[in-house]
């Protein structure tokens, strides 16, 4: 019986090949601190999770329609480059994914214990705007602490501050940060923000 239950145990485990793992995140994953993507690493680590050449060739023209690649060269031998707009929008993205691998590693500083408010108003009559940038600041990691008032361990400010740029409204949003230190004692983060709501945020 034991043997059975191995056996079935190595019949279902996952191989690369069974993660299905979008085009578009897959060349964006394989973006160099240059900026740029190598066509035959691109191609072959398609290949080696079962995309087919014109699956990229489709996802690069995409990219490229949408402004966020310039292509050099063709197939294989092209270099695709990161326009600036797309390095803005990708650049939180790089930088969690390497304080992840950090944290992994046990080489990233430990936490300070500071947690970052931000908080933002925008009326009902911009409702697109206001749900594109709460739903920008969750996406950075940020956590609910009452209507318009999100918290982050990280210091996330200028994220924020870019997200509420693209709004496009005159939206500025609102700064605070706190120590746990400062209450004397322990708290849970959102008991934390709560307490410091009302001690006047800083820009």
């Amino acid at each position: 019986m034991g043997e059975d239950v191995e056996k079935r145990g190595k019949d279902m485990a996952m191989t690369d090949r069974d993660v299905d793992v979008p085009t578009r995140i897959l060349i964006e994953g394989l973006l160099r601190t240059d900026g740029t993507v190598d066509g035959r690493t691109l191609y072959a680590t398609a290949d080696a999770l079962d995309k087919t050449d014109q699956q990229v060739r489709l996802c690069i023209k995409r990219l490229v329609t949408e402004g966020k690649f310039t292509q050099e060269g063709r197939g294989r031998q092209a270099t695709l480059r990161a326009t600036p707009k797309a390095l803005r929008e990708m650049e939180p993205d790089v930088e969690f994914v390497r304080l992840a691998y950090q944290q992994d590693r046990d080489t990233v500083t430990p936490w300070d214990g500071y947690w970052h408010l931000a908080g933002f108003a925008i009326p009902e009559s911009s409702r697109k705007a206001r749900d594109a940038l709460r739903t920008r600041v969750v996406y950075l990691g940020g956590a609910l602490v009452q209507g318009g008032l999100y918290v982050s361990p990280h210091a996330w400010e200028p994220y924020i501050r870019d997200a509420a740029r693209r709004t496009r409204r005159r939206t500025a949003p609102v700064f605070s940060h706190h120590s746990r230190s400062e209450s004397g004692h322990a708290r849970r983060p959102r008991e934390d923000c709560r307490a410091v709501v009302a001690t006047g945020p800083d820009r």
